[in-house]
């Protein structure tokens, strides 16, 4: 049963770098990784920037997503991120994680906020797509806020984090998150995707957000359509225990 929990975790994980320095090199070699799996068990998908996205498609077995949104800031005018939308949609990308502007939801510019959201998934006709909240510069509040905001503007998915904050995915965010995407589904009957993303490095931690979706969401969220776990460590730590 552990070894069987583990290899479930494995095909949640998208397997991502996001580093300042990366280079083709260093996207080939998570590519070759997911490619590789194992024992025929694969991540759902590889996430690196944009620039890289018909790179990593060409040579990519398993989906790929890029990030998008002025990453990690959302600081730019709405205008600019719809132009990068724009030539993200031209890539052969399967999934988008966009991230929203803080500063707005801060300031409660919702409306703003909505119209962020909205701009993306307009341009965004053929790919999931993913709207990252970052969770951990936000209240209680504000999260559920967020979270309500980019699902009902069109999101699939509502992801805690960029990973690159000093607060990452936390179990009070995911719970929030994860209570907004049941109510939404109790009042329509849409399946909305959760991601936890942001110091995950273990299978603890991987738990703690599996037995969140589980509880609140139930069994049938437990899947690559509709839960992600971002991580860049986690995969290997996870075939590592598996290999010890």
């Amino acid at each position: 049963m552990h070894k069987n929990q583990i290899l479930t975790i494995l095909s949640l994980i998208d397997l991502t770098t996001l580093n300042d320095n990366d280079t083709e090199n260093v996207v080939e070699q998570l590519v070759n990784k997911a490619n590789t799996g194992f024992e025929n068990v694969h991540p759902a998908a590889v996430c690196v920037y944009s620039n890289f996205g018909n790179f990593a498609a060409n040579i990519s077995k398993t989906k790929v997503a890029v990030v998008g949104g002025c990453f990690p800031s959302g600081q730019t005018l709405i205008e600019a991120k719809a132009a990068e939308y724009k030539l993200i949609q031209q890539l052969n990308v399967d999934e988008v994680d966009i991230v929203i502007n803080r500063g707005d939801l801060i300031a409660s510019d919702f409306e703003n906020v909505a119209k962020d959201v909205k701009a993306a998934r307009s341009i965004f006709t053929n790919k999931s797509l993913k709207v990252i909240i970052e969770s951990g510069e936000l209240n209680a509040e504000l999260i559920k806020k967020a979270s309500e905001i980019a699902i009902s503007e069109g999101a699939d998915f509502i992801k805690t984090s960029t990973g690159k904050s000093k607060t990452g995915a936390t179990p009070e965010a995911a719970q929030i998150m994860c209570n907004v995407i049941q109510n939404h589904f109790t009042q329509t009957g849409k399946k909305i995707g959760f991601k936890a993303s942001g110091g995950i490095r273990t299978k603890e931690d991987a738990d703690k957000y599996i037995n969140i979706v589980k509880n609140t969401l139930g069994d049938e969220w437990i899947n690559p359509s509709l839960l992600r776990i971002g991580a860049s460590s986690l995969y290997d730590n996870l075939i590592d225990s598996l290999k010890a």
